[in-house]
Parts: structure tokens; sequence; C-alpha cells
């Protein structure tokens, strides 16, 4: 029984630590402001920007249309690029450490920070994103 008992321990250990595709998000649609107005540049900076220190992100411009983002979770870190416009933005992978990457495959809890991370930028623009 303690075998058994071991046996599965191990296995969820294993599964919990798999390494999943690196997710990149690309042109995620930028949706028209509340008053039916297109988002201007600056407000979908301003969303990136909020959204990123929201979620633990250190982020900066590197130039108009282009942020730079970084986190770090106890000894685990990732860097993306984030180029943006009025109408979409993308998220894209740059560089990690301790995250497995192996030039296809990343941790899954990467991929959990690029996801919620969108999902921010997205209630920053007025989205709601219960469903999301």
């Amino acid at each position: 029984m303690k075998k058994l008992f071991l046996t599965i321990l191990a296995s969820l250990l294993i599964a919990g630590c798999t390494s999943k595709p690196v997710m990149n998000l690309n042109n995620v649609y930028v949706p028209t402001a509340v008053t039916g107005q297109q988002h201007t540049v600056e407000d979908v900076q301003k969303a990136i920007l909020t959204a990123a220190e929201q979620r633990g992100w250190s982020a900066r411009v590197i130039k108009p249309g282009l942020i730079l983002a970084n986190i770090s979770v106890r000894t685990h870190s990732a860097t993306i690029e984030i180029p943006y416009s009025s109408t979409s933005y993308s998220i894209d992978y740059k560089d990690s450490q301790n995250l497995d990457y192996d030039g296809t495959d990343i941790h899954r809890n990467y991929n959990n920070w690029v996801v919620r991370l969108s999902r921010s930028i997205q209630q920053q623009l007025g989205v709601s994103t219960q469903n999301y």
C-alpha cells in the first residue's frame, strides 16, 4: 500500500512539473472604448503598463509601440516583448531563467503568467473577462 501511494505521489509531482509549448499571443484585438471610440496608442500603452504592474511584471517603454517586461518569482524569471498599436498587441517570449526553456517548451507557469497578463490588459481596456 505504501509503495502504491509513493508511486502515485511521484507521478503527480512529475506531471505537475511538465513543460508546455511557449505561448506567444499574436495581434490580440484592442476593443473600442466604452464611448464607442477606438482607443489611442497612449491608452493601450497605459493599459499594458498598469496591467503589468498589477501582475508583478516590471515594464518599461523601449520605444513608441514596444514595451519590454520581466517578472521574477522566487528563482524563476521571464522577459517578454509587447509590441502594440491602437488596434492590437502581442506578447512575445524573449528570455527566461530557471523555467526549463528548451527552444520550444517552457515551464507551464510561464504560459499562465502570459494569460493572466493579457486578461489584465483586457480589463484595463474595459473588457469584462469573467469568461475569458
